[in-house]
């Protein structure tokens, strides 16, 4: 199954809103698996995917920032 979330052509502060949104809900996701968990291990592992994808959301806004053309974003969930 393939779930189409997003398809579309939108403005840098549209694109830059949206995956901003996305990117915050996996962050508070993993925080409330790591409150929620005691395995040392686990808990490394989630904060490790939070500080990547803090990285990468800012990485994406430094290059965001430099373009003012219209960005294309297609993001689908392949479930299988």
């Amino acid at each position: 199954m393939n779930i189409q979330l997003i398809q579309g052509e939108f403005n840098s502060k549209d694109a830059l809103e949206l995956i901003t949104q996305m990117i915050h809900i996996k962050i508070k996701y993993h925080e409330s698996k790591i409150s929620k968990n005691g395995n040392e291990e686990d808990v490394k592992n989630r904060e490790s995917k939070i500080k990547r994808l803090q990285k990468e959301l800012y990485e994406l806004r430094e290059i965001i920032n430099l373009n003012s053309n219209n960005l294309k974003i297609e993001a689908s969930i392949l479930i299988e």
